[in-house]
């Protein structure tokens, strides 16, 4: 119970103002990355939105030319991911960020123009480089500024902002739908395209004028000068010493002098060479790199029955019902319901993400659980879902879409919204891996950062075709299958990876104990830091 408290109440901030500055940091830094991340996720969810709701026949879109234009936006998506992080480090982000925002809005509004899907691919294109600034790059801030204990709750918040914009699109879409169809010789379908840019634009203002870019470089007028320093030292690992080679000579120089200083840390990294062959070898050769980026490319398909909309296809490819009124028969389900329906996967995305963040947090920092309560969801999911496909639950000669077999479906397909948790907490993970600077630059975690999420598009974008194509509504049997196979997959490289950064972090542990000793640190200075730890553990 009192870690409880400690967690929801005081947060364990003991320090004079440091509860002051954090609160400045969720205000200015929390609020544009949400705002940022949701209008990007509007944008994507919306395309599907527009789909269901008169774009497929307005542009006579054919077989799976849904699922072609996503994986162009895959394809821009996956490029942009490196060099967008790393422009981070080259543009201050408070000009990077709303740069990328007033260009995607631009391109966004275009779409309202097009007259046909391959216009749309072209624009969904560049759409995806403009986009891959948002996702990975902000969780590399939220790295930047957080400490491990808060980081997850943020990293929570920010995927669930996100998830929320998809869950809002198609309300959203159905307003417009029923008050703005036709709204001056234009589809309602447009109309949401146009909307979805202009609303982006005062976002990239309130970005330019007050994002505060990096404890390092910060130059926010709201931050005091005793700030700023509070924000290089306070993130976990900052705090500890840090070593050169003329600190540790033999155990019998006690006065060795230990650099602990946030500028004595900080300041080598602003002259750092970033693009060289060394930092590229000691990136590709290491565990992060492919630990990190296998794990969010299996992870990442776990979201396959969410992010590729297979609810909103399966309700839009339903068998069609009787109307007696006019003798013929209609679709089963409205516009308004193919739109407001599918928000309910990404509402319990919402509770999902926020609880696991939390409760992560609260379990000091254990992100991998995450992996195998997803592994468990996937399988489950994808076998009810194959289980009404095949006729196990109707019978034989039944009715697939009976009140059942639309009920154990819509379930599965809702329950399934909850594999979303895995990108708040896989982030984090990765983040609270990369922490130590005595380890680790913050280039070095802002590529793994970014690398994860291009491996998992890269792979998503024939991914999403190959076995959840819109042709294969409604049952995507194919996909199903392939959903077992991947949770399966995701649940033993969980278990690898918590192995594999376990042992290394105990071995570096050792490894700082034994530089302590040997610079003379007492025994009650070392005790005082085990204790300090065990208590962050604990809490």
């Amino acid at each position: 119970m009192a870690g409880l408290r400690e967690y929801f109440v005081t947060a364990g901030y003991h320090r004079p103002g440091e509860r002051k500055l954090v609160q400045k940091l969720d205000f200015f830094i929390l609020s544009f990355c949400c705002l940022s991340y949701f209008l990007a996720y509007l944008d994507r969810s919306n395309l599907s939105n527009a789909y269901v709701s008169g774009m497929k026949e307005d542009l006579n879109f054919q077989g799976d030319q849904l699922n072609q234009i996503n994986t162009c936006f895959t394809i821009g998506y996956v490029i942009g991911q490196i060099p967008s992080n790393l422009s981070l480090h080259y543009i201050k982000p408070r000009y990077f960020f709303p740069s990328m925002m007033i260009i995607w809005a631009g391109l966004t509004m275009v779409t309202a123009a097009t007259h046909s899907p391959t216009s749309i691919m072209v624009i969904r294109f560049f759409l995806g480089i403009a986009e891959s600034t948002t996702f990975v790059g902000s969780h590399y801030i939220l790295g930047s500024w957080y400490t491990e204990r808060e980081l997850g709750k943020r990293s929570g918040i920010f995927t669930a902002s996100g998830l929320a914009g998809t869950m809002i699109g198609g309300f959203i879409q159905s307003g417009i739908h029923s008050g703005m169809n036709r709204l001056n010789g234009l589809q309602g379908w447009r109309w949401l395209f146009i909307i979805d840019g202009i609303i982006t634009l005062p976002v990239a203002i309130y970005g330019l004028l007050l994002f505060p870019d990096t404890p390092a470089t910060t130059t926010a007028f709201y931050l005091s000068p005793t700030e700023r320093e509070m924000a290089l030292s306070r993130v976990s690992l900052l705090e500890q010493p840090r070593f050169s080679e003329s600190d540790v000579t033999t155990a019998s120089q006690p006065e060795t002098k230990l650099t602990s200083s946030p500028e004595a840390i900080i300041a080598p990294l602003k002259h750092q060479k970033i693009l060289t062959l060394s930092f590229a070898k000691r990136v590709l050769c290491s565990q992060e790199w492919w630990g990190f980026i296998i794990l969010w490319i299996i992870a990442g398909e776990t979201e396959s029955f969410s992010s590729n909309a297979l609810l909103a296809l399966y309700m839009k490819a339903s068998s069609p019902v009787s109307d007696p009124s006019e003798g013929k028969r209609k679709p089963r389900y409205t516009i308004s319901q193919l739109n407001n329906y599918p928000s309910g996967v990404a509402a319990v995305g919402i509770a999902s993400t926020l609880f696991w963040a939390t409760l992560t947090d609260l379990l000091g920092g254990k992100r991998y659980l995450v992996g195998y309560f997803i592994a468990i969801t996937g399988v489950i999911t994808s076998a009810m879902i194959l289980s009404v496909s095949q006729g196990k639950v109707s019978g034989p000669g039944g009715d697939l879409f009976g009140p059942k077999e639309r009920a154990i479906v819509f379930g599965a397909y809702y329950w399934a919204g909850a594999v979303y948790a895995c990108q708040a907490t896989f982030f984090a993970w990765a983040n609270d891996v990369m922490r130590d600077p005595k380890y680790y630059d913050p280039v070095f975690r802002s590529v793994i950062l970014a690398g994860m999420n291009m491996g998992s598009n890269a792979v998503n974008a024939w991914w999403s075709i190959v076995f959840y194509g819109a042709s294969m509504a409604p049952w995507f049997t194919r996909g199903m299958y392939a959903m077992i196979a991947t949770s399966i997959a995701l649940g033993l490289w969980t278990a690898g990876l918590s192995y594999v950064t376990t042992r290394t972090a105990r071995g570096r542990k050792k490894e700082r104990d034994n530089r302590l000793e040997a610079c003379g640190v007492t025994n009650g200075t070392s005790e005082a830091r085990e204790d300090k730890d065990k208590t962050t553990e604990d809490v």
